[in-house]
């Protein structure tokens, strides 16, 4: 099988599966394990693909967003571990805000009982907040029925009367070169703008949202601490850029 032959192959599968092992590539391919890494170091020099332990991963279009249901399913035991960690960060007395997403979720069942209060734009953070009796603001918009995020000009301008202790944001992509991005510009707003109003700020994320570029940029690197599971071979040049809290247990 010549060379562009056997990429094509390659992105085909990736397109059909979005994963695919070494074993599985060296298989449908007939071609060695060092062809097929060398052939899988050419197509992630092009941006066609990410190399990941034991494989390669499709690259996520910039303007590609999960719906809620679909992230709900996705590495939730890691979401788990990084909502708990994050809650532990939270003092009493703080006054916190919480944007929509699957892994600032995961942070709310370790706040009962804190003496917080807590401001979102998120309709299942919302539910969620009530449900373990915590104070909290929702802050008023249309509801984007995908994420079910509140978002547009009132969301920013109810912003503007708070000032927060803390904020806990969620991103599509985390870059050493675009930094913190997310598909919608809206959204992208949102972020960037409670980031400016908080005096501390964490972008909550599994290690899918490494190395991946989303439409819109939120902020540089440096304007955001990570708290993560990420362990791959970028996390040093990343910790260069920015405090990294990796949670593994």
């Amino acid at each position: 099988m010549l060379t562009p032959e056997r990429h094509q192959l390659i992105m085909t599968l990736l397109h059909a599966h979005h994963n695919v092992k070494m074993q599985d590539l060296v298989l449908h391919t007939g071609a060695s394990e060092s062809t097929i890494r060398r052939d899988l170091d050419q197509l992630e020099k092009e941006g066609k693909l990410r190399r990941v332990h034991g494989g390669a991963s499709i690259r996520q279009r910039t303007l590609e967003e999960p719906s809620v249901g679909e992230k709900l399913t996705k590495y939730h035991d890691e979401k788990k571990l990084i909502g708990k960690y994050a809650a532990s960060v939270v003092r009493n007395g703080d006054c916190i805000f919480i944007d929509a997403g699957t892994t600032t979720m995961e942070m709310i069942p370790h706040l009962q009982g804190k003496d917080i209060i807590a401001v979102t734009n998120g309709l299942n953070q919302l539910e969620s907040l009530t449900d373990y009796q915590v104070k909290t603001y929702m802050l008023g918009g249309y509801v984007k029925h995908k994420t079910r995020a509140v978002i547009g000009t009132q969301v920013l301008e109810a912003l503007a009367q708070y000032r927060f202790d803390q904020c806990f944001l969620g991103a599509n992509g985390i870059s050493l070169k675009e930094g913190f991005t997310t598909p919608d510009p809206e959204e992208a707003s949102i972020k960037y703008r409670t980031l400016s109003l908080s005096q501390e700020s964490y972008i909550l994320a599994d290690h899918s949202k490494f190395d991946e570029v989303s439409f819109c940029k939120i902020a540089d690197l440096n304007e955001s601490a990570i708290i993560t599971n990420y362990q791959g071979p970028l996390l040093k040049q990343f910790q260069e850029k920015t405090n990294i809290k990796v949670v593994t247990t």
